[in-house]
């Protein structure tokens, strides 16, 4: 076992633990099996955790986080929710290991959530983003997504991409964002 490049979700655990300016407010905006907004709920004093899918919601519940806001609907909407600034969003697509794989994160939907998380970061913030490819939708964000992060400018955000260049190409990649 790798102890840098084994799992995409725990670098980017890492990489919000070590590089968050502050942690105060944190977005899980893929809730799924819940082990991003655990790590959330560990390290920030208030979580908002998303997903689409009510079994996915009503299983974390039963956890009763009191930092942890838990909103059943679509991570687009994220702006309806949150209406303070954040420190941090954690993104995890395409569809929830062990559940229903014709229910997957969509590109563009995920490209709106994720610009209206970038208005609410705050300075020092971080957003990151596992991409999963091995699935046509997720071939479709990848795409959408790495185009529009190119766009976002120099001087207020760095971006970097992990990706393994020794694995087949489906293997996940990792966008983070770090706000100046």
């Amino acid at each position: 076992m790798f102890n840098y490049v084994g799992d995409i979700s725990a670098l980017a655990q890492n990489i919000i633990k070590e590089y968050c300016s502050e942690k105060i407010v944190a977005v899980d905006a893929t809730l799924g099996n819940g082990y991003d907004t655990d790590f959330l709920s560990d390290n920030f004093l208030r979580v908002y955790s998303m997903d689409i899918q009510k079994k996915l919601v009503d299983a974390y519940m039963k956890k009763e986080k009191e930092q942890v806001v838990l909103l059943c609907d679509t991570h687009d909407k994220l702006d309806q929710y949150v209406k303070e600034e954040i420190n941090c969003a954690m993104y995890n697509l395409g569809y929830c290991p062990g559940e229903d794989k014709e229910i997957t994160t969509m590109a563009q939907s995920t490209l709106v959530s994720i610009k209206k998380a970038l208005s609410l970061l705050k300075s020092g913030g971080i957003i990151t983003i596992a991409i999963y490819v091995g699935h046509d939708e997720g071939k479709n964000e990848k795409s959408v997504i790495l185009d529009y992060l190119r766009t976002l400018p120099k001087d207020t955000y760095g971006v970097m991409l992990h990706e393994y260049i020794n694995r087949s190409a489906i293997s996940p990649k990792l966008a983070v964002i770090e706000k100046k």
